[in-house]
């Protein structure tokens, strides 16, 4: 008699900084990012355990990142973010917005993927007629981009060619969203806090905006795009690459609009969209 398969251990986090709706299913942990001295909103806090909360205003969503790292056991870690879900196929509701929580990946649908595959990112962000290096260039500090090079040359060189591979390209993986196996995380993490720690003593942000201080998130998006290639390179992985949908309205006019600024007009952005 065939044996029943084991259930996969799946851990999601996701990171928000607001009360806001969750999916329920219990793959899922609500994380308040930037937990550090602030009153609990009723959510796991990144400040507990072995953490970097108190940087979060550079980090981003990545300082729940690393809170999972350090601090949760499972088969499989991945994150997402409270207005940012993966999405393996669209399902109907009563209207878009319950179309839209219905839709969110679901434990089923997860212990299926783990099983086949591992590594899942969202669908690829298209940029046409910029490459991940100019698109950065434009809309936040090249200098960044450089040190980064320096960095990745100076303590894992290994990765010299797949990053330079990467920022030639017009398209990639955002949002710093995945869900993969635990001893990924755990190569990717030790790659990417030992770049990002070392970019963070190079990079004078006093005069910057709140906003073009959070570099880190960003240079975040592209590094695990670099790994994940040199990952590639090296042999066979898994990959799946399912939707991201949006769990709020997205301007696109504004968006592209902002988007041609930065690249012709060299007007960097200064607020998400």
């Amino acid at each position: 008699m065939e044996q029943p398969k084991r259930k996969i251990n799946i851990k999601i986090i996701i990171a928000t900084h607001k009360k806001y709706r969750m999916p329920h299913d219990d793959i899922y942990i609500p994380i308040y990012v930037g937990a550090e001295g602030k009153t609990p909103i009723g959510y796991q806090g990144d400040n507990s355990g072995d953490n970097i909360s108190t940087m979060n205003p550079h980090f981003c969503e990545l300082t729940g990142m690393y809170w999972a790292w350090k601090n949760l056991k499972a088969d499989y870690l991945g994150l997402v973010h409270y207005r940012r879900h993966f999405c393996f196929c669209k399902k109907g509701g009563s209207n878009k917005e319950e179309s839209k929580w219905k839709s969110v990946l679901n434990t089923k649908e997860a212990q299926m993927l783990c099983r086949q595959f591992d590594v899942i990112v969202p669908a690829k962000r298209i940029y046409g007629i910029e490459s991940l290096e100019s698109h950065y260039a434009h809309t936040h500090y090249a200098e960044h981009l450089e040190k980064a090079r320096n960095i990745i040359n100076e303590l894992y060189p290994q990765y010299g060619k797949s990053y330079d591979r990467v920022l030639k390209q017009k398209s990639g993986y955002m949002f710093n969203m995945f869900l993969m196996k635990t001893a990924l995380v755990d190569e990717y993490c030790k790659f990417l806090f030992d770049v990002l720690f070392e970019l963070d003593k190079q990079i004078d942000t006093s005069d910057y905006s709140a906003f073009q201080a959070r570099y880190p998130g960003r240079i975040g998006e592209l590094l695990f795009n670099v790994w994940l290639d040199k990952k590639c390179q090296e042999g066979e992985l898994k990959i799946k690459k399912i939707k991201c949908i949006h769990m709020e309205p997205i301007n696109w006019w504004n968006k592209g609009m902002a988007f041609l600024k930065a690249k012709f007009l060299g007007r960097r952005y200064e607020h998400g969209f």
